[in-house]
């Protein structure tokens, strides 16, 4: 779906784009009601679109050394995105930040224009740039003669009536990352996010899906550093303790940290609250496939510190609890093929080998190899009496 219809609903939400209104951030451009200025202005709004830039681009020529010029940029910034010109939107965008810095304005306007162009890099660009001017706002001292704790009670007003505007941009990058098919591309994006809110849950929130992000983009070491950033600010995230378990036990390496970890995931797996909006049977089957990861990563782990029998009793308590996960099942059927291998119980060994090739997984095929060594295998010849 583009992103454009996936925030139509957003997009309602918005204040008016009403140009050259400063009441909250940027400079504050004043027209006098009745003068000529006010006429001019007027007269652009009113044009039909095939006047509207003629009008616009005279003004703009009356006015190129006086801050109307801001007036003008914006005109053009709102023609070009009703236009669907979007460079061009973006052009004079930029020509408005360099005279106004702070034009909360005219950044929701590009952020607009870069959803409805479905630039994910302009989105983010433009986002980051709405945010260092809530930044700076909240960070400007109180005015000469005003109480502190005035000022920062009419701050905190004039943000929370821009909070559908800063919702729009959150809901806006959220989307823009989560829709990037790259997985390095779509990582860096969630990392730049939990940057722009940190210290908020947005921020946890942002570094949980970059984590995974470089998990599939191969990326272990930033892979591990969001991760571990997760765990340092909510230490019982499951799926920051399952990642960081199912990394260390697939590789074979921080056993004892990949154990604690997995432990306390099985733990918090079964005594975890169900939230009010998740329905009974989608909660049993979350908890249940984290309880399942849980269990195969102890396999595993135990299968790496050569512990073969507790490895069996690990991954066969898992199987049944990641059978809706057609991976994950496969590769815990096949983790437990090879501690049957190193007890010798071939005929077990087989049967889980095979449970492992009987869903579509990348271990089908290296399943199957292991049936046909087994079956190939002759079987040990019993020493005389």
């Amino acid at each position: 779906m583009p992103r454009k219809l996936l925030f139509a609903a957003l997009l309602l939400l918005l204040t008016v784009f009403v140009p050259f209104s400063y009441a909250q951030f940027g400079k504050t451009i004043g027209i006098p009601a009745g003068s000529d200025i006010d006429r001019q202005i007027n007269t652009i709004i009113a044009a039909d679109p095939a006047q509207k830039l003629q009008l616009i681009d005279e003004f703009s020529k009356n006015h190129a050394e006086s801050d109307y010029q801001v007036i003008a940029d914006e005109q053009y910034v709102n023609y070009y995105i009703n236009a669907k010109q979007y460079d061009k939107a973006f052009e004079y965008g930029d020509k408005l930040f360099a005279l106004d810095p702070d034009n909360f304005q005219n950044a929701l306007n590009m952020i607009r224009a870069a959803n409805e162009k479905g630039d994910s890099d302009k989105l983010f660009s433009y986002g980051e740039r709405a945010n260092a001017i809530v930044q700076r706002y909240l960070s400007v001292p109180p005015p000469a003669g005003w109480d502190a704790d005035d000022w920062k009670h009419d701050k905190s007003n004039t943000l929370a009536k821009q909070k559908d505007n800063l919702d729009y941009i959150h809901q806006s990058m959220v989307s823009a990352a989560y829709n990037t098919k790259d997985p390095a591309k779509r990582a860096a994006y969630f990392d730049r996010m939990a940057k722009m809110y940190a210290g908020t849950p947005d921020e946890t929130q942002s570094l949980t899906m970059a984590a995974f992000s470089y998990q599939q983009a191969q990326d272990r070491g930033k892979m591990q550093t969001a991760a571990n950033a997760v765990l340092a600010k909510d230490p019982d995230n499951i799926g920051m303790l399952l990642l960081l378990a199912d990394d260390y036990s697939e590789k074979g390496d921080q056993l004892d940290k990949a154990e604690t970890y997995a432990k306390k995931a099985a733990s918090l797996a079964d005594s975890a609250k169900k939230p009010d909006n998740v329905a009974d049977e989608q909660w049993k089957h979350e908890t249940s496939v984290q309880k399942g990861l849980a269990l195969s990563a102890l396999g595993q782990i135990s299968l790496a510190k050569k512990l073969n029998a507790p490895a069996v009793d690990y991954l066969t308590k898992a199987a049944p609890l990641l059978k809706s996960d057609a991976v994950s099942y496969a590769r815990n059927q096949y983790r437990l093929g090879f501690a049957y291998v190193n007890l010798k119980k071939n005929a077990d060994a087989k049967q889980a080998f095979t449970d492992a090739a009987s869903v579509d997984s990348p271990y089908k095929t290296p399943a199957q190899q292991k049936i046909e060594e087994l079956s190939a295998a002759k079987p040990a010849h019993k020493k005389p009496a």
